[in-house]
């Protein structure tokens, strides 16, 4: 759930893919070099079709998905020749991967997905039914989907009421607007407060400008980092009715399976605000 470019996905040289619960191709299974990637294909195929996963899911900083389940898979750094050397029948792979790794696979005969990153909730279970529709798995899709939806409606609060929220993803990095997690934030009921700031999207926020206007609800991935507990020692001293709250790390990577914990966190989040 970074700063998301527009979805865009692109089957390259796929054939049909398999009715739902079958096995992979002759040519081995599936392999995915994209951290998001990974948690929506540990949700739609059985495990013994996963070849590797991405490296990325092996840190905890970094993953989207329990690191035990995780490190359950081996994990690939996604290189041309490491990738192509486990012959699988599909590669997931981001719009971020080099150009001549991609090529690469192609000349490999790698059937390919290369996925961008959504920046709504309705791009990101067009993803799911991408990566559904490239795997066999239309049903378990389908499903992963409802339950987006359902999360979604259930984390609509009632009252009407939407309190500035400022969401920080590390140090004094904050989420801004025209990303997923705003519309998540929106969805939950919050204003995300950056644009307060100036802040046009993702990016710094130094703590004198928030203390010239303190939001209702600080969130944040490490309450016990320096500059957090910085701004928490400035904010008390200003008298300022801000509460701070975990956000955890993990629910801020990616979309996918990953909205849903994310929206019961935030639609929890606004509750104790009540």
């Amino acid at each position: 759930m970074r700063a998301f470019l527009p979805l865009a996905l692109l089957l390259a040289g796929c054939t049909a893919p398999a009715r739902d619960g079958a096995g992979g191709g002759a040519g081995g299974g599936i392999v995915s070099t994209n951290p998001c990637a990974d948690a929506i294909l540990i949700e739609l195929v059985d495990p013994a079709r996963i070849t590797a996963i991405s490296q990325y899911s092996h840190n905890p900083a970094a993953s989207s998905i329990a690191v035990d389940v995780a490190r359950r898979f081996p994990a690939t750094a996604g290189t041309a020749e490491e990738v192509i050397a486990l012959r699988p029948s599909l590669v997931l792979t981001s719009s971020f991967t080099p150009l001549a790794t991609r090529a690469a696979y192609e000349r490999a005969g790698l059937k390919t997905l290369v996925m961008d990153s959504p920046v709504t909730v309705a791009a990101s279970k067009v993803q799911i039914e991408q990566v559904a529709a490239a795997v066999g798995a239309q049903a378990r899709g389908r499903a992963l989907n409802a339950r987006i939806d359902a999360a979604a409606q259930a984390a609509t609060p009632k009252d009407g009421k939407r309190p500035a929220a400022l969401l920080f993803i590390a140090g004094d990095l904050v989420n801004g607007s025209g990303t997923l997690l705003d519309q998540l934030l929106t969805h939950a009921g919050f204003r995300d407060a950056a644009a307060d700031y100036g802040l046009a999207s993702t990016g710094s926020l130094p703590i004198e400008t928030i203390i010239a206007k303190p939001p209702r609800v600080i969130m944040t991935p490490d309450a016990t980092a320096r500059t957090a507990a910085l701004r928490r020692r400035v904010l008390a001293r200003t008298g300022a009715n801000t509460t701070e709250v975990a956000f955890p790390r993990n629910l801020v990577n990616c979309g996918g399976p990953t909205i849903i914990p994310a929206l019961a966190e935030l639609a929890k989040i606004r509750r104790s605000l009540s």
